[in-house]
This record gives C-alpha cells, sequence and structure tokens, in this order.
C-alpha cells in the first residue's frame, strides 16, 4: 500500500469533453429543453413575475403558503431570502445542470436518441403539436404553465407513448437537478464528501503498459481474468497465491480513495456502466458498476449469506455443492478476509426505522453485516467511492492480495473476443483478444481515447476466465462464437421499488452508513422462497429523488426541499421471472429485455406497504410510493387537547389502524405497481450464465466450466442458477472461491503430466 497526503476533499477528477450536440437540430434542442423546464421552472408569485413565458407564475397566496408550508416542516428551514432564490432559480440557467443534462443525452444507446429526436420534431411542427399536445402553436413557444399541463395530460394519457415521453423527460429533469443545483445542496446542507475527509491508502498496481504499434502484442500467463469485480478479483487472489501466473484485465480504470468519492457527474461517468441504463421498455433503472474493482468499489458494504432454502433449490437442480460444508468454507473464507461483522455497526436514523419499526409491527429485523474489516464506517457516500478505504472493496482487498502475490493488472483492456484451438468437443480456449487504452501523460482518462496510446494485445493463456458482470459476460461469449441457447437468457435483476418518507427531524440521511439493517418477514411469500427484503438505500440527492413523484412543478421544487428530514426505503424481490440480454446492433453495448413479471410486482407490492407501515409506526409525517396515480399519505396533526375518558376510540393510538392511513393503504393495494405508473430500479443482476448440471440446461458445469470449450470458465454472478435473494456480493465471491480452487487444481495436476511425460 501506499500512504496518501492529508486532504481536505479528493482530489478532482475531470470529465471528458462534450462531444458535439449537432445530433439534435436548434429547434429539438429548443423543444427538449422548454419541456425539462416546464418540469423544474422559476416560480415567482405574480407581482414578481419578469417573463411570463419563462417563469411559473403562482399568487402570491400560494406563494406565502408554499413559505408557511417549509417553514413549519423543516427543522432548520431556509429564509425567506434564501427560499426565493431556490423557488426563482431556473436550472436551465446552471452551466452544471446543461452540461449534465447534454452528457446524459449524449450516453443514451444510439437508437434511443434518433427516437427522442423523432418525437422532438413531432411537436416542433404546428400539425405535430396539435396532434401531441392538442395546440397548435408548439410547445417550445408555449408559456411554461402550458407545458407543464401538456406534461401532466401525457402522464394520464392511455397512449403508451406519451406517459413514456413524460416519464423519460421528468426522469431527466429530476435527476440532473438533484446532482447539481446548488441552493437545494446548500439550504439541505449536502456535500460530495464526508466532514474530517481522510483518504485511506492506496496500492500501486503497476499495471502493465505498452507502446503503440500496428500489430497485436502478445502477453502470455497461466489464467487470464476478464474483470476485476467481486468474482473477478477473488479468482485473482486465490490462483496468484497457489503460485500462478495471473493477468486481470478490465476495460475500466483504477481511482485510488484520494480521488474518492467522486462528484456525482464523474461517479456516473468512470464507476458505472455508461449511460441511463434503462431496460428496453423504460420500466426499469439499472445501476451497474464498471471500473477497476467494479461493482465492490461502489457498492453499500452488505455482507448477507445465501440462505438455507436458495442452498437447497440449487442442489435440487443437480448442483450438491450448495449444500455441502465446503460451500460454506468458501462462504466463512470470503468474510474472513474481509473481515465482515456487524459488531461496529452504529445505525443512522434510516436503519433504526427498519430496526425498530419492524419491532413494533412484530416482525423480524436484523443488521446487515459489512466488510469494513471491524470499522464502524459511519459514510453514506460508497455509492460514489470509498474515500477513507475503510470498506474492503476489491480493489482495496482482493486485488492488493493479488498482486502482493505476483499477478499482473491492466486496465483500459476491451476484451473483443476470447480465442480458441481446435473445434467440436476439443475446442479449448487458448486466451483473449481485445484493445488496450492507455492514460494521458498525465496520468488521466478524461481525454479521448484517439489522443492516447492505444495497442491490440493478444494475451495467451492455459486457461481463460470471464467474469466481466452479467451484461458484459454473455456477450463476450456470444461475439466469440459460442452457440449455447442459454447464453444471454435466465436475467435476474432483483427489481426493487422505492418509497420516501419524510420525519419531524433533521436527519441528513446521506450522514453514516447506507444500509445497515433489513427485515426479512417477507422474504418468502410464496412458500418456495420469494418475496421481498426490505431495507434503506442510498440517500446520495439524486439517487432517491430521481424518481420522486412528480405531479407539478410546484410540488416537486417543494418535496425537494424538505429532503434533509427524508429516508428512502426498498422492497427488493427474489424475483421468480426472467429476462434476457443481447447485444445492441448498432453499438455492441448490452440491451436489457426485462419487464418485472405480475407474480413478481404482487411481492415488491406487499413490500411497499410493509415499508409504509414501519415508516408510519415511526412517525413519518409524509409518505410517497413511487406510483404516479396514489398520492402521498400526509399524517394529521396530533390532538393536543388533555384526553376523555379512557376507551373511546378517539383517545386511542390507533398506530396503522389510523382510518387515514388505512383507507390510503386500500388506494395503494388496489392500484399496484404497473408501468409506467410505477417505477423500478435495480442494482443487483444475475443468471445470464447459469450454472448447470447438464449442458441441456445451463452455460457453465457445477465447476465453472463453460460446456462449450474446454479451459474457459465464467466466475462471476452470471452464473447464478437463479436470483439470491440476498445482496450477492458474498454469494458472488464465494462461488468464485469455489471455482479458483478447481482451477487451481486442474493447472497443477496438468503441470504434474507434462513433468511425467
Amino acid at each position: 500500500m501506499v500512504a496518501t497526503h492529508h486532504l481536505a476533499a479528493p482530489i478532482p477528477t475531470e470529465l471528458p469533453d462534450l462531444e458535439s450536440d449537432e445530433y439534435f437540430s436548434e429547434v429539438q434542442w429548443q423543444v427538449l429543453y422548454a419541456l425539462v423546464d416546464a418540469v423544474i421552472p422559476s416560480i415567482v408569485a405574480e407581482p414578481s413575475a419578469i417573463d411570463r413565458n419563462a417563469q411559473l407564475c403562482i399568487s402570491q397566496s400560494q406563494y406565502d403558503e408554499a413559505y408557511e408550508h417549509t417553514e413549519r416542516s423543516l427543522k432548520f428551514p431556509p429564509d425567506p431570502q434564501k427560499f426565493r432564490q431556490y423557488m426563482e432559480a431556473s436550472p436551465l440557467d446552471n452551466l452544471r445542470f446543461t452540461r449534465l443534462l447534454k452528457r446524459t443525452i449524449q450516453g443514451v444507446p444510439l437508437t434511443n436518441r434518433r427516437q427522442l429526436g423523432r418525437i422532438l420534431n413531432i411537436i416542433a411542427t404546428r400539425p405535430g403539436s396539435l396532434a401531441a399536445t392538442g395546440y397548435y402553436t408548439p410547445l417550445h413557444e408555449q408559456p411554461v404553465h402550458v407545458r407543464e399541463s401538456i406534461i401532466q395530460a401525457w402522464n394520464q394519457s392511455w397512449v403508451s407513448a406519451w406517459p413514456f415521453l413524460a416519464k423519460t423527460i421528468t426522469k431527466l429533469a429530476r435527476v440532473c437537478f438533484a446532482k447539481t443545483d446548488p441552493l437545494l445542496h446548500e439550504i439541505s446542507d449536502y456535500r460530495d464528501v464526508v466532514d474530517n475527509y481522510r483518504p485511506g491508502p492506496s496500492f500501486d498496481f503497476n499495471f502493465m503498459q505498452f507502446e503503440a504499434g500496428a500489430e497485436p502484442e502478445t502477453v502470455e500467463t497461466d489464467v487470464v481474468i476478464v474483470g476485476s469485480g467481486c468474482g473477478g478479483a477473488v479468482c485473482a487472489k486465490v490462483l496468484a497465491e497457489a503460485g500462478h501466473r495471473v493477468i486481470v484485465v478490465d476495460k475500466g480504470y483504477y481511482f485510488p480513495p484520494s480521488r474518492l468519492p467522486m462528484t456525482v457527474e464523474a461517479a456516473h461517468e468512470y464507476l458505472y456502466e455508461g449511460g441511463p441504463a434503462l431496460t428496453a421498455d423504460g420500466s426499469t433503472n439499472v445501476i451497474a458498476g464498471s471500473c477497476w474493482g467494479g461493482g465492490g468499489t461502489v457498492n453499500w458494504s452488505v455482507c448477507l449469506q445465501p440462505q438455507g432454502y436458495l442452498r437447497q433449490e440449487w442442489a435440487n437442480e443437480g448442483l450438491g455443492f450448495f449444500t455441502t460444508q465446503e460451500f460454506q468454507n468458501c462462504l466463512d473464507r470470503v468474510c474472513d478476509f474481509m473481515g465482515v461483522s456487524d459488531a461496529h455497526i452504529r445505525h443512522n436514523h434510516g436503519a433504526k426505522v427498519i430496526l425498530e419499526g419492524a419491532t413494533k409491527l412484530g416482525w423480524s429485523a436484523k443488521p446487515c453485516p459489512q466488510n469494513t474489516g471491524g470499522a464502524e464506517h459511519y459514510c453514506g457516500r460508497c455509492s460514489l467511492g470509498c474515500g477513507s478505504g475503510e470498506k474492503r472493496g476489491t480493489a482495496v482487498s482482493w486485488l492488493p492480495a493479488a498482486g502482493k502475490a505476483g499477478a499482473k493488472f491492466i486496465e483500459g483492456f476491451r476484451a473483443s473476443e476470447i480465442l480458441f484451438e481446435g473445434a467440436g468437443g476439443s475446442k479449448k480456449a487458448v486466451g483473449v483478444l481485445g484493445a488496450w487504452t492507455s492514460r494521458d501523460e498525465e496520468g488521466n482518462v478524461q481525454k479521448p481515447e484517439s489522443e492516447r496510446t492505444q495497442r491490440q494485445l493478444r494475451i495467451k493463456a492455459k486457461k481463460v476466465i470471464v467474469a466481466c458482470g452479467t451484461f458484459h459476460s454473455p456477450l463476450l461469449l456470444m461475439r466469440s462464437g459460442l452457440k449455447n441457447p442459454h447464453i444471454g437468457k435466465n436475467l435476474h435483476i432483483h427489481p426493487v421499488s422505492h418509497l420516501n418518507a419524510t420525519f419531524d427531524k433533521d436527519i441528513k440521511g446521506w450522514e453514516g452508513s447506507i444500509l445497515t439493517s433489513v427485515c426479512t418477514s417477507f422474504e418468502n411469500l410464496d412458500g418456495k422462497g420469494h418475496g421481498v427484503k426490505l431495507e434503506p438505500s442510498s440517500m446520495i440527492p439524486d439517487m432517491f429523488l430521481f424518481e420522486h413523484p412528480w405531479r407539478s412543478a410546484l410540488q416537486y421544487k417543494l418535496d425537494a426541499l424538505r429532503c434533509r428530514q427524508m429516508n428512502t426505503y426498498i422492497s427488493i424481490a427474489r424475483d421468480r421471472d426472467t429476462g434476457r440480454v443481447y447485444p445492441d446492433p448498432d453499438d455492441g453495448r448490452p440491451i436489457i429485455d426485462y419487464h418485472p413479471s405480475a407474480f413478481d410486482r404482487k411481492h415488491i407490492l406487499a413490500g411497499i406497504i410493509a415499508l409504509a407501515k414501519m415508516c408510519y409506526i415511526q412517525g413519518a409525517t409524509e409518505i410517497w410510493p413511487f406510483v404516479h396515480s396514489v398520492p402521498s399519505f400526509v399524517r394529521r396533526s396530533k390532538p393536543t387537547g388533555p384526553t376523555t375518558e379512557r376507551g373511546e376510540d378517539d383517545d386511542i393510538d390507533q398506530g396503522i389502524n389510523d382510518p387515514d392511513f388505512v383507507a390510503w393503504i386500500d388506494k395503494l393495494e388496489r392500484t399496484g405497481l404497473s408501468a409506467p405508473d410505477a417505477t423500478f430500479t435495480s442494482a443487483h443482476q444475475m443468471g445470464t450464465n447459469r450454472m448447470s448440471a447438464h449442458p441441456s440446461r445451463g452455460v457453465v458445469d457445477p465447476e465453472g466450466r463453460v460446456w462449450e470449450a474446454q479451459n474457459l470458465y465464467v466466475g462471476d454472478a452470471s452464473v447464478f442458477p437463479s436470483a439470491s435473494g440476498v445482496n450477492p456480493m458474498i454469494t458472488n465471491m464465494a462461488i468464485a472461491d469455489w471455482i479458483a480452487r478447481g482451477i487451481s487444481r486442474d493447472l497443477k495436476k496438468d503441470d504434474r503430466l507434462r513433468a511425467a511425460l
């Protein structure tokens, strides 16, 4: 490890220059800006209006009521002048906002961007405007209150294209606003960096470097591992410590603790899978790590082991390993190495709502063990990268251990295909071909790849381990000519629905550990291990305001102002039903074909209702499910006068039997969760190269070998036979430990055979 100097803040990570925005015409941009502006506009009281077309004008009494409500609701409300500045500010006047908006759009798959452009073209014409909005005047020439009403009408439309467009536009506006608005952050006292920031030590990975050249450069090793995430990193440590030559390659780059946590824009660019990843139908937002260390760099420290019913289910499919003591030994090894424990947790308010609320309602809840090596790790920003290094993630623990044992590393390497020799049953993997891109002369990565050194590399190896994640591992197998029909199928994503709640306390939920408690009473709703876990979620503002219900510009802007007193929670399903992943025909990036099934949505809804009850019993003053057609629940003030005779219904604390709350729960239950009315998110993906006892049922055998070829393995969460039902890191690592130990035995056996010849 390399010690770092004490810094007041992380070293900034510069963003790449924006690409040309000429993919949209000037008029298309005008229409898009007009739509975004209507979602979160400048809002002024009637006499203060400067530009009635560009500002949303409300009456003075509405304005006064809005401020009085904010003053009553917040423990530390803004003063009237700061409130006015916040309300009058337009995000389009914020350069950081507009640049992020363009950066987000340029990351959209080409097909979707073209589709959006066509819609903007239609709306810009008078006939198209009449058809789309009911107004002959084009939308971008309308005053803001008309534009707002158009988006509201689209949300209620029976024509599916319009709710989808409204959802897309409102999400773009909300995400970019929550990430960049300076007044929201100032009033909320949100900062990207914790107080008393002290970066942890970095590790010198001594990444391999290459000269430019027209011909591929050849590198030889015993094992090449494609991917540095939770599976690949464990494989690297196990194999390097067993004495084998190991090279780990990854398309991402290493960012030491001194550069973490990043700003939200930089994290989106460098730590996560690019673009606003969505399922093909737009129903589900998908978050996946994409950097040196993979998901282990940005996950939330949670270390839950797979439960008995899951292990038995997998064993019943012919995978008996999962009920052996050896599987438990693998689980224990990975937990011991990272110092997994629940002994040093300090729960924040969000975690206590789960623990205490569940107890009051007679449900089961428990602390979530953390991979923090015994440190308290009271940090809510690990989704932007862990600056302290207390989280014993892949780039802090497994990969450095592999390096100390002799493993070599290549960052910035995009694997194009696996190399084979032979055919049919004698087909053998002999390496990987791909393109390497260096850092620039200052050691940074924001310059275009064309301005940095590039080289084709051929990495020859005795064994190839594919561990580039549930989305990219199957695509690499497909590009390499493998034909197993299960490749890319059997996709599970643990679909999630959110619920936000505000409390009569100054919480600042981004302070403290992200996820340290879980309610498990609803995890087996069908008697076959399918159900939901209930957990707190990340409180980085854009991660809980991005889909906070938008019904009007005023409502959303006022709700966002209360974010310092909010918590957000997730109902996370062990999904029974599946989707698939396949390559985009334009650029080859993963297309995620998945929609939460009615079966799984029913379980998620049960979890959302349970979360609402826990929040209510813990004193929530307002509760928002992420369901557009269901209004928030607003708690009526408690009676303040002296009580009368005991036994009268209105003198008893009814708890969750409060008639208003019961009626609201009934509406939520009757409405259900259906897209686009409800929104879903995924941060766990698995199953697209599923493990099986027979080639007809999966992609890899019980030891991780790809059925179609010798010397080729998959070592990440894509081998899960079905959804794990728990945060998948520990299961992923334990399976990788098992696979790597098998590979080591095979390598040593091969060496002994060669020596005997």
